[in-house]
């Protein structure tokens, strides 16, 4: 819908665009937490805990919003980076998610244009071993249809067919011989680890406390409801805070404590594993999302375009493991690679890898056949002690799983305060035109879809801090000045924190990602965040962990062929 021109200044949407950055400081989010009294305290700084925090905010409610890591470090920076209605939840009868995923879609499109852009999705049609028989690629067409009816009109597009030549010029290296035709359809990409931050910045904006690196040790009741939670920081310190409620959205973690008491009716979590490489553009060399096969399996495999790399994923299956060290295995990078040797013309192989990645969905389902096949539903519960668990869903419905989720305080708080969350633009979105500040590439593409309309407060360090211009990490755009501006104002207090969230830089080049580690560990100390002592243990720390996901990524753990 095309607005009018105003006689006035929008005061809402100029309320979103600051006119300096946002404190957002680590140390006085810490005392305020011990000061404070809450109505609600969140426990999961994912996307989903994040949000929650957002919605309970706006609507004027105290809240704290306390993760163990970092924001995202879960789940929400190992997901498929996608924002979308979900074509397989079709196939799999559940019509109403599509739907409403759709909608979410593009309420999240407007709300952080700097953050989700449009993304074209190719199905290529194949004489053999495609990702469905030619026979059934009538039948493909009517659910496209019916995708496109369900809401993904709204993108401005509909699907299209198109001929062997369309295909191969949006990825020459398709096998010609083995060419019908394609089709192609459009959803949209998110950095999901600047998303959660955004959300979470925009929770402080909106007087949330917000704080990564501490870590809910206990749920405190007095007379059988909800009193507070105990904190244990990164520092050391312990903190008893003080909340008339507690929601857990803590994700697959809630499989290992989820805070209930001993008598709740806890939903099963189902943890189930995705991971993702990272492979050079130019063996793939396409301009979309492109779907290919996987010969003898049931699950196909997307390739995905960011930047000079291109994004193999995903499996799903079944995890018992460590939620806090899960490592794509030589297995399950032989599964993508193999798939996308099939489909192209490609002489990828596991040498190309830059990097990977791997993480849980919180499924809420019992144990029995693949997890492929469980709905991405969500559940929320109250317990009478005023606890409420959200788990489930995924990224695209995190506005409105939060918004339920806040419902439910509400209800145990007896407050009609109601969500305003549906049109509420994230920092640096309101106001922001994706298509003319990305359209000619350069530095302000660059920093327009990371930061949007925040982007010059990042420039002026790049351009007035002495050696903030240089660039951090070999073969990437990244500037040193974002590193500055990570740890400033954005709550980076960790090597992985600048390296792995607040930018892509290890998914996208690990080894790089190392070489440029000292140069982070040696920004903390002068930023004060760490001593000297404390930055090289962290660096010690990173280093070792880039190497288990290289002796992961090298070693077979199964014989099963991944769904």
């Amino acid at each position: 819908m095309v607005s009018l021109p105003g006689r006035k200044v929008n005061d809402a949407r100029a309320k979103m665009v600051l006119e300096n950055p946002l404190g957002f400081s680590r140390r006085e989010m810490l005392d305020e937490l011990e000061s404070s009294v809450y109505d609600v305290v969140i426990v999961g700084g994912g996307i989903t805990g994040s949000y929650a925090a957002l919605d309970a905010a706006s609507r004027g409610f105290k809240v704290a919003l306390i993760e163990k890591d970092d924001f995202a470090s879960g789940t929400s920076s190992k997901s498929s980076k996608m924002v979308h209605g979900g074509l397989r939840y079709i196939e799999q009868g559940n019509l109403p998610l599509v739907r409403h995923s759709l909608l979410e879609r593009q309420r999240l499109r407007n709300n952080a244009p700097h953050l989700i852009q449009r993304l074209p999705f190719l199905f290529p049609v194949l004489t053999d071993n495609g990702v469905f028989d030619p026979r059934l690629a009538a039948g493909f067409e009517a659910l496209l249809w019916t995708y496109d009816l369900a809401g993904g009109w709204r993108e401005g597009v509909l699907h299209q067919k198109l001929a062997p030549n369309e295909v191969l010029s949006h990825c020459p290296t398709f096998k010609a011989e083995r060419l019908k035709y394609g089709f192609m359809y459009y959803d949209a990409r998110v950095d999901d680890a600047r998303l959660t931050l955004t959300v979470a910045r925009t929770a402080a904006y909106f007087g949330a406390t917000v704080l990564n690196h501490a870590k809910v040790t206990d749920i405190r009741r007095d007379n059988g409801k909800i009193s507070g939670v105990e904190v244990e920081t990164s520092e050391g310190r312990s903190v008893s805070v003080r909340s008339k409620s507690v929601v857990m959205a803590t994700g697959s973690w809630l499989r290992d404590w989820h805070g209930a008491h001993p008598d709740a009716d806890v939903p099963p979590i189902r943890p189930a594993k995705g991971v993702h490489i990272a492979v050079p553009w130019s063996k793939i060399r396409n301009d979309c999302t492109v779907t290919i096969p996987v010969p003898g399996r049931s699950r196909r495999a997307t390739i995905t375009r960011w930047g000079d790399i291109a994004l193999l994923g995903t499996t799903d299956d079944d995890y018992q493991g460590d939620l806090d060290n899960v490592y794509c295995t030589a297995d399950e990078r032989d599964f993508l690679i193999s798939g996308t040797r099939t489909a192209l013309n490609t002489d990828l192989d596991a040498d190309d890898v830059l990097g990977s990645i791997a993480g849980t969905r919180p499924l809420t389902a019992t144990p029995g056949g693949k997890s492929v096949d469980v709905k991405r539903n969500h559940e929320i519960r109250i317990d009478a002690d005023g606890l409420v668990t959200v788990v489930g869903g995924k990224l695209t419905t995190s506005r409105h799983m939060a918004e339920q989720t806040i419902d439910a305080v509400a209800r145990v708080l007896g407050s009609k305060a109601r969500t305003r969350t549906v049109k509420q633009p994230l920092l640096g979105g309101a106001g922001y035109d994706a298509q003319s500040t990305t359209a000619t590439g350069g530095l302000v593409a660059h920093l327009g879809e990371r930061y949007g309309n925040e982007s010059h407060f990042v420039a002026d360090i790049i351009e007035h801090e002495a050696g903030a211009s240089a660039p951090l990490v070999e073969g990437l755009p990244y500037r040193t000045g974002e590193a500055v501006y990570a740890i400033r104002r954005e709550m980076a207090t960790t090597i992985s924190d600048v390296l792995d969230r607040r930018m892509r830089a290890r998914l996208h080049a690990r080894d790089a990602s190392a070489a440029a580690a000292p140069a982070v560990a040696d920004l903390l100390v002068a930023e004060g965040v760490t001593d000297r002592a404390g930055a090289d243990a962290q660096l010690a720390d990173y280093l070792t962990g880039i190497e288990a996901e290289k002796t992961a990524l090298n070693t077979y753990v199964n014989d099963k062929e991944y769904a």
